[in-house]
């Protein structure tokens, strides 16, 4: 039953893209932190890519589903060079991030670009955070017996 709960509606792309958001804020701090050692190549993974994964492992769900339209069960999240499923959460495999101004120390920084990455992809772990605090209110509500 309650894993019926857990793999229903939104919750399971709302879990996977809270983990996205989170390995991808790692990597991009990360970024930051090295903007000025030299030789150093920023990483990123692009976010279309995971959109792309999450939107055909939701269109799988539903096909599978049927009926039942599409919002119950797992999902399952494809594989690509850069985004796979592992025990842990997903893994990420960063490539190296185009852009940027080539400085004297062979190193590619653009800090304006990586803040405005940082606020984006905290932006979508705010708004996935706070769709799954909404999910999980309805669900103690409805546990509760609470009208």
């Amino acid at each position: 039953m309650i894993d019926g709960i857990v793999n229903s509606g939104a919750m399971p792309s709302l879990e996977l893209a809270i983990g996205y958001a989170a390995a991808r804020q790692k990597l991009l701090a990360h970024n930051i932190a090295n903007l000025s050692t030299p030789d150093f190549v920023q990483r990123d993974v692009a976010p279309t890519t995971f959109q792309q994964f999450l939107r055909s492992a939701v269109q799988e769900r539903r096909e599978r589903a049927g009926t039942a339209g599409g919002m119950q069960g797992e999902l399952r999240l494809g594989e690509s060079r850069e985004i796979e499923m592992g025990t842990n959460g997903l893994r990420l495999t960063p490539h190296e991030a185009r852009g940027g101004v080539m400085f004297h120390d062979r190193n590619n920084r653009d800090l304006e670009r990586l803040m405005q990455d940082m606020a984006e992809n905290a932006s979508a772990y705010r708004v996935a955070i706070d769709l799954m605090r909404s999910q999980t209110e309805t669900l103690k509500t409805a546990i509760s017996q609470r009208v």
